[in-house]
């Protein structure tokens, strides 16, 4: 166990932000989660953190995963005043991270995510490694399934993936897999490209990745900051409270988290 004092921090808000879709709350305060082949108990009181870890594990992945050493505060502080939507939203969610998450695991999952609910995409995500991935014990005996490579997805048929409820995607996930183990496109390469841009362009040559697939990919893979995806939820904000435009040149190089404050207040706050 591992206990850190952190701001601008909270499971609950990370859990529902809709990042990812294979963490879950477990008891009051407690969550777990599954990365790729990872697997974390953490649990909050407060500004206190436990993670039940080692001290490696906690620093060579979850620092990186959940954004730890970047400084949120600064970036909320960056928000006009005069923009009191924004200002609402970012102190609304102001313990979400933007999470450095599995490149091949953000391509599955958000193909999966389009026209789907966040309940609905959990499930198929379950299914799709309970069946495929690796069957894996925990630490402390809890026995879970890692996240199945495009090698061992690109030789599912369509019909067995439709059977797990993906539905037309299951198209897209199977012919994505087979173009990636093909070598028709490199996910190393797509880690490599150092601009928002080109790697979202590369993105989109993937059967079924939009260009709203493809920002969250960046943003939430990549880690790619200027990444602005835009859903039904976004574009009702954008239509009702910037209707010159969202202030990009504002916030160069942090949009995504702002983009990340409007999508959880819409979830959770904005609509209600």
């Amino acid at each position: 166990m591992v206990t850190m004092e952190l701001d601008n921090f909270s499971l609950e808000q990370i859990c529902d932000s809709g990042q990812c879709f294979r963490m879950k709350k477990t008891g009051e305060n407690t969550y777990s989660l599954v990365a790729g082949n990872q697997y974390l108990e953490v649990s909050q009181k407060g500004s206190i953190v436990d993670f039940n870890c080692s001290d490696t594990e906690l620093i060579c992945f979850w620092v990186p995963y959940f954004d730890l050493d970047a400084d949120y505060s600064a970036y909320i502080e960056k928000v006009n005043p005069r923009d009191k939507y924004l200002s609402a939203a970012a102190a609304h969610g102001s313990g979400i991270r933007i999470l450095q998450q599995d490149l091949w695991e953000m391509i599955v999952t958000f193909l999966i995510s389009q026209q789907n609910n966040i309940s609905r995409i959990r499930g198929c995500i379950e299914r799709l490694c309970a069946r495929y991935g690796e069957k894996r014990i925990s630490g402390n005996g809890v026995e879970y399934y890692g996240f199945p490579g495009p090698e061992i997805l690109a030789e599912a048929t369509e019909q067995e993936l439709r059977e797990l409820g993906l539905g037309y995607r299951a198209r897209y996930m199977a012919e994505t897999a087979r173009t990636i183990v093909q070598g028709e496109i490199s996910l190393e390469k797509i880690y490599r490209m150092r601009y928002y841009n080109r790697a979202k362009n590369e993105l989109m040559k993937l059967c079924g990745v939009g260009e709203k697939v493809a920002d969250c990919i960046c943003l939430f893979a990549l880690h790619h900051m200027d990444a602005f995806p835009v859903d039904t939820h976004i574009r009702q904000v954008l239509d009702e409270h910037y209707k010159r435009g969202f202030p990009n040149r504002r916030y160069h190089g942090i949009r995504g988290i702002m983009q990340q404050y409007i999508f959880y207040y819409e979830l959770t706050e904005g609509r209600n």
